[in-house]
């Protein structure tokens, strides 16, 4: 099956990782390593992180929800805080930005599939910034799904009118890569955005970084 579009997480891929924010805030609070992402998975599609990202909780209301939860588990955080921290590391990788105008010049279409919240200032700038460098752009928090809901994959590909089979999606987190993989997405795992690139540009048969 010939490829047609590159499906990218934003955050973790085009983006610097929002766990690292997470990581920071955890060492200067005192919490354990990895408090913070175990506490949004346990909480599931119930807690305040997944409603956020949904849009069914807006920012003020998450803040006292999250901060409550994080209580209950014996951490005192501030989600103002944390938010804030989350903004700033959310900086462009450029090489990936090259990697995705080149895409296009290719003729291939590109997509940005994104957990995300509803925001103000320099964050939503950012995205509102980068929305002009994708063909489709799917943000959690405007349709309601979340990754790993097979349906955001689903949605995706519509927007992008191409079947499943005919896209690569590149994440950071091994849960958002399973359903697009099941769903029969070739899939990239992006810890290196170099090594992440050379996988991909191995796929498709394009110089994406300048290098070959």
């Amino acid at each position: 099956m010939t490829i047609k579009a590159v499906i990218f997480d934003l955050g973790g891929v085009v983006l610097d990782s929002p766990l690292d924010a997470l990581a920071r805030y955890e060492a200067r609070q005192g919490l354990p390593h990895n408090f913070l992402n175990r506490l949004i998975v346990e909480k599931g599609r119930e807690g305040s992180w997944s409603k956020l990202e949904r849009g069914k909780l807006g920012l003020e209301e998450f803040f006292n929800a999250f901060d409550s939860e994080a209580a209950q588990k014996g951490a005192r955080i501030s989600s103002v805080e944390l938010m804030l921290e989350i903004a700033k590391t959310a900086q462009v990788r450029p090489v990936m930005l090259e990697a995705i105008q080149r895409l296009r010049a290719r003729g291939l279409k590109v997509a940005a599939l994104t957990n995300n919240w509803l925001s103000e200032g320099p964050y939503a700038e950012r995205m509102d910034a980068l929305r002009e460098q994708f063909d489709v752009f799917i943000e959690s928090s405007s349709v309601g799904l979340q990754k790993p809901d097979p349906r955001i994959y689903e949605l995706t590909c519509q927007e992008l009118g191409i079947r499943p089979e005919e896209a690569v999606f590149l994440d950071d987190i091994g849960r958002n890569l399973k359903p697009a993989r099941e769903m029969g997405m070739a899939t990239v795992r992006v810890s290196d955005p170099d090594t992440a690139l050379a996988e991909l540009e191995a796929l498709l048969g394009i110089d994406l970084r300048g290098v070959g």
